[in-house]
């Protein structure tokens, strides 16, 4: 089996939409999957993934089925260098990479920091409903890999967001999604490919094949967008923090 993790064009957050660039990149995308084999299509509540999903639902003819737990991974803390409430997935690298729980798959959510914001809740809940969704394909968790019900070649695509792609990437893989929020970036409408590997009869792990590709937007000469990341350098005037 095959999923493709799909990221949202670039956002709007304030219209929980996308921008001009944005569903332009969805066009683009549609484009690219229309020749692509997709057997069944899940999509995030939030407007920028819907419309981002749109424009491929309609080439392909296709229905989306709405998962709430496909939001952006909404798990909060009071981040140590700001006093308030923010993102658990976003904080600043001299400060989580201190902590030697964070980069324990099993220990990351585990810090007061964490357990104040319950982020150990919301991430069961996500790869819970994850694994019941994977069961329903065929693919029943064991343990730290799958127990084969029914192999198949199925491709699954799911519009979603950044953070909560990482923490199913975690899930899969057996890393804690500290690692993967902080060290990589999957740009807008960037698509990820997790493949099931069944080496030997009824037993299945999943394996990134390609991450965060954006070849559907260089091929129409257009500059993936800049969000999700930070500034390069500091004194340049991308953004900071």
């Amino acid at each position: 089996m095959r999923l493709l993790l799909i990221r949202h064009g670039e956002p709007d957050y304030e219209k929980d939409s996308l921008t001009e660039k944005g569903f332009l990149e969805a066009e683009y995308l549609a484009e690219y999957l229309e020749g692509e084999k997709i057997d069944k299509i899940y999509v995030s509540p939030l407007g920028r993934a819907k419309d981002t999903a749109a424009p491929t639902l309609k080439r392909k003819h296709m229905q989306a089925e709405e998962c709430g737990w496909l939001r952006e991974f909404p798990a909060q803390v009071i981040r140590p260098d700001k006093g308030h409430k923010i993102n658990c997935w976003d904080f600043l690298p001299q400060d989580w990479t201190n902590v030697r729980d964070y980069y324990d798959r099993t220990l990351w959510a585990s810090t007061e920091l964490m357990k104040e914001g319950e982020v150990q809740k919301e991430y069961d809940y996500v790869t819970h409903e994850f694994d019941r969704l994977l069961e329903k394909h065929g693919y029943l968790r064991n343990g730290n890999v799958y127990h084969v019900k029914r192999a198949n070649r199925d491709t699954i695509a799911f519009f979603c967001h950044f953070a909560l792609e990482c923490v199913l990437l975690g899930h899969l893989i057996g890393a804690s999604p500290m690692v993967l929020w902080h060290g990589f970036c999957a740009a807008p409408s960037s698509v990820t490919t997790v493949m099931t590997e069944e080496r030997r009869k009824g037993t299945a792990s999943f394996r990134i094949s390609r991450f965060g590709d954006v070849s559907h937007l260089y091929a129409k000469g257009e500059k993936p967008s800049f969000y999700a990341r930070y500034c390069e350098t500091f004194d340049s005037d991308e953004l900071h923090d």
